[in-house]
This record gives structure tokens, sequence and C-alpha cells, in this order.
């Protein structure tokens, strides 16, 4: 062989040698979706979630303030109002005064705040998956609702998941973003399983939002009962979940009386607090009338 050719042969196997290597490609997978539970499973896993935060703490304190239109959109004064409220959560009884002119303050009045009955709805720390009462009560006095269970809980021996029968079947559950939009329909008693739409938190299952059906009651000489829809608001205040603010409209039933299509109702709970201990005198309408002197502002 020339040498021209043997010194060409040289400079290409030394080229070939430090010429930097191509790197091989890989193909990246494509990132698995984390499926959703079950439709029954991810309700079961909502109510959990809920309830994990419960009972509430002894007492709540808050202020409600009620706005309610008419069916032209002006203002209802007559029931729009604010009342400042002391609750005691294990049986609902309050007593609650009512604000006039943002400074003074209305007669001691017995208060019972539940949702479906025929007073304002509440408290703040409500459990909104309770269902309905059979019948709605006539007075706050006469009634006493089941008490949550309290105390410590049992140690832990073994973990079993038993869902049993729920009162609602899943009718749709869609993804929007940070949130999941679990929508319900009730297996029966639609009057007293009063939820429809569910929004929780994507990440932890917290509820956010929530739509239900309600009453809107009101007496002006003769009781009239309006069917509503309830959009309630949850915020977040010492470790658990609470009513922030609700929003009524009618349901627009063809057979449902109802004063005007454009009618609303507005609830804001505001100064949310959990004091340790409230005198005991706050929960007994019938010594109202001792403590006059000594009634919270």
């Amino acid at each position: 062989m020339k040498p021209a050719i043997i010194a060409a042969l040289v400079l290409l196997g030394a080229f070939v040698a430090t010429a930097p290597s191509v790197a091989t490609v890989h193909s990246v997978p494509a990132a698995t979706p984390i499926p959703l539970p079950s439709p029954e499973l991810l309700l079961y896993k909502i109510r959990r979630q809920f309830r994990s935060h419960r009972p509430p703490p002894a007492y709540v304190t808050y202020t409600l303030i009620r706005k309610q239109t008419l069916d032209d959109g002006y203002p209802d004064l007559l029931n729009s109002y604010t009342y400042h409220i002391w609750c005691r959560t294990y049986d609902r009884a309050a007593l609650g005064r009512r604000v006039y002119r943002g400074s003074s303050r209305g007669t001691l009045e017995f208060l019972r705040p539940s949702f479906n009955e025929p007073w304002d709805p509440g408290p703040p720390t409500a459990d909104l998956f309770e269902p309905a009462p059979a019948h709605p009560h006539e007075n706050p006095r006469e009634f006493v609702p089941t008490p949550e269970p309290t105390g410590t809980l049992p140690p832990v021996i073994a973990t079993v998941t038993v869902m049993g029968e729920f009162d609602y079947r899943v009718t749709r559950v869609a993804d929007e973003g940070d949130l999941i939009h679990v929508s319900i329909m009730p297996r029966r008693d639609p009057d007293r399983n009063r939820l429809r739409e569910l929004y929780v938190d994507r990440t932890t299952l917290e509820l956010k939002e929530v739509v239900a059906t309600d009453k809107l009651y009101e007496d002006d000489g003769s009781r009239h009962v309006y069917a509503m829809l309830f959009t309630v608001t949850l915020g977040w205040l010492d470790n658990m979940p609470i009513v922030t603010h609700i929003h009524g409209t009618p349901t627009y039933q063809a057979d449902a009386e109802y004063l005007g299509r454009d009618a609303t109702v507005d609830y804001d709970f505001n100064d949310i607090q959990f004091p340790q201990a409230l005198p005991e005198w706050y929960f007994d309408p019938r010594t109202y009338a001792e403590h006059t002197d000594d009634a919270p502002s």
C-alpha cells in the first residue's frame, strides 16, 4: 500500500477514535394517570374525611348576617338582619341577640340553628351529611337533636374498610383542576337526604362547596315554605372545615309556591370563634330574665 494511503487511513482512524459518541436516545414513558377510586368508594372517603374532624369544639360563637332580596331584586328589609350567636354544639342550643344599626342589641332569644328547619341554618360547624329531620319542628325549645359521639377513640386493633349502604348514589364524577366535582342523588327520602353536588379538594378530599336542597320559611301571618337550593361554601378554622357562606336560590319547581323567580337569600357566618367555655345559663331560656344586666353583647 502506498505511504500516502496509509497516512490517510491513520488520520481517519484517529478522527473516529476522538470524535464524540452520539448519545443513545431513550423514549420517556408516558405518565400513567392515577385513577380515582370507584364512585361509591370516593363518596365514602369524602364523607369519612369530613367526619374525621368531628365532633366539633364544645362551643362556637359567630355573627350571622342574613340578606334577602325580593322578586324584583331589591333588598327585603323585613327578612334581612344580623344576629350574634353563642352556640353549644352537641345539642345546638344557642343564645342569640339581634344587632340593630351595628351597635344596639336586641332581647335574649333561645335559638336552635339547624338546616331544613323553620328558622335560620347553622351553626358553622354543622354536619352537612346529617339527614334533614323527618318532620320540621315548630319550636326550637321542644326538641333536642341526638348528640354526636364524644370522648377518646378506642385503640386501633385492626383496620377494616366497610362502606355499608349509602343513602346516595353517584351519578357523575368530573375532574375540575384542583377540585373533584361529584354529583349525587338520594336513593330514598329526597326531602331528608338533601345533598346534590360535592366539590372537594383533589389531594385531601376536604369539602370545599356543597349544593343541597333546603327550605325557606317565611311567616307573615300565614306560613309559607319555599323549596330552595343552597350553595354552601366552606372555609377552614382550627384544623376543621366550617361553613362560611350560604347562597339560596329557588328551585323553580313547577308546582312550588314561591314569592318570585329572582328572590334569593344569603347567609354569612363571620367572627367565628371556639371559646373554651360559656355560662350554662346561655342555654336555659327560663333564666334569661335574670341575666339582662350581664347578657353578652
